[in-house]
Order: structure tokens, then C-alpha cells, then sequence
């Protein structure tokens, strides 16, 4: 599958797809941040890319991006649709620091991977569910 991309920053290595090991995609910063304890910045991740119809991109954190940065996605994940596909509707990532820190140009910080659109769903309304009860939420135990 063919995705278009406008690279944005000439200054951030282009995306690659690894295949083999990851289906997903690491985003790299466009820009270097300098962050203090709490404060939160969109970082830019210097792309806009057209995805194809039907697809979304949920842009997540690196494993380590907590370890090396100290900084959470503020919004847990990011779904950016199709719509979101203009020259100038760059991609960026909301984080809160929580320690002072920096980011450098290409660092990488968060990672992406495409979805398609769940079908259409319709929902039935029913006095009983066929499932076993497990007890609740959270009631499964620590082990």
C-alpha cells in the first residue's frame, strides 16, 4: 500500500516501514524541545500524509518514550482520519513533562500504525446476556 507524505522538516529522517519486526511506525520530534516539569507542548512531528480512504492512524508512545523523556501523550493515543490530509495538517503529539527534559530533532518519540474504520454497527437492547458473569470489573485477581 502506497501512502503519500509531505515531509514538512527537511531536518527529520524519512518514515520506514521495518517489515519483519514492527507494524508500527516510529514518529520522530521536527524540532528540539525544552520542556520544565509540568508543562505541556505539541511537539510537531513534521509530516502530513494522506492515508487512504477508509483508514485511521492511532499514534501511540514508544516503549521507552516515558523512560528517556518523562513525558505521557496527553491524550493516550491520537486517531488522526483521512479527512486530516492537507499540505499544511501536520502531524503533532500532545505531551505533559513530568521532569524537566529534551528533545532533539529526530528523536523518536511516539509511533504510528494504521486501522481500518470499524463497520457499521447497530446495537440491540436485551434483558440478558448469554456470557458467563466474571464478577465485575477489575474482580480477576492480581495472579
Amino acid at each position: 500500500m502506497d501512502i503519500k507524505i509531505r515531509y514538512i522538516s527537511d531536518k527529520i529522517k524519512p518514515l520506514e516501514y521495518i517489515g519483519g519486526k514492527s507494524d508500527w511506525i516510529d514518529l520522530r520530534a521536527a524540532e528540539d524541545v525544552t520542556l520544565k516539569k509540568g508543562e505541556f507542548r505539541l511537539i510537531p512531528l513534521g509530516i502530513a500524509v494522506e492515508l487512504p480512504k477508509g483508514y485511521e492512524a492511532h499514534v501511540v508512545p514508544r516503549s521507552s518514550t516515558f523512560r528517556n523523556w518523562g513525558i505521557l501523550q496527553t491524550n493516550s493515543c491520537g486517531v488522526i482520519d483521512e479527512s486530516y490530509c492537507g499540505d499544511n495538517d501536520q502531524w503533532m503529539v500532545p505531551v505533559y513533562a513530568t521532569r524537566d527534559t529534551e528533545i532533539h530533532i529526530n528523536d523518536r518519540i511516539c509511533q504510528f500504525r494504521l486501522f481500518e474504520h470499524q463497520p457499521e454497527l447497530s446495537f440491540v437492547a436485551v434483558d440478558h446476556l448469554d456470557g458467563q458473569d466474571r464478577g465485575g470489573f477489575g474482580v480477576t485477581g492480581k495472579n
